[in-house]
């Protein structure tokens, strides 16, 4: 079956209380607990709100590793589910249900 990336950057969180966060917990696992029945699920998380630790770039022939990110941006991945499903649709299904849950948009992109 095909894998599938839903993911949200952090920008599209919103702001939001400390009480709104915490009430999003409970959905959010309740969701990943379903995609495991399902038998869907591969791995799902959110990401540290700081910059990236690294970057590493090896078009100059040697690979370079710097601390921090590449280049100032204003936008990053806050988190991610990847799930195995079989088609398009399915895949949306899952987004909307993680997007329901978090209570902020995700997109949804097929691996090749």
């Amino acid at each position: 079956m095909p894998q599938y990336l839903l993911y949200f950057n952090q920008q599209w969180v919103g702001d939001h209380s400390e009480e709104w966060f915490a009430s999003r917990a409970a959905p959010a696992r309740a969701c990943v607990e379903e995609m495991k029945e399902a038998g869907v699920y591969v791995v799902a998380g959110g990401l540290e709100e700081a910059p990236p630790l690294a970057h590493a770039d090896p078009t100059s022939g040697e690979t370079v590793v710097t601390d921090g990110p590449y280049a100032e941006t204003k936008e990053w991945l806050g988190g991610f589910a990847l799930v195995d499903v079989p088609d398009d649709e399915t895949a949306k299904h899952w987004a909307g249900r993680i997007s329901e849950a978090c209570g902020w948009p995700h997109e949804v992109r097929r691996f090749k």
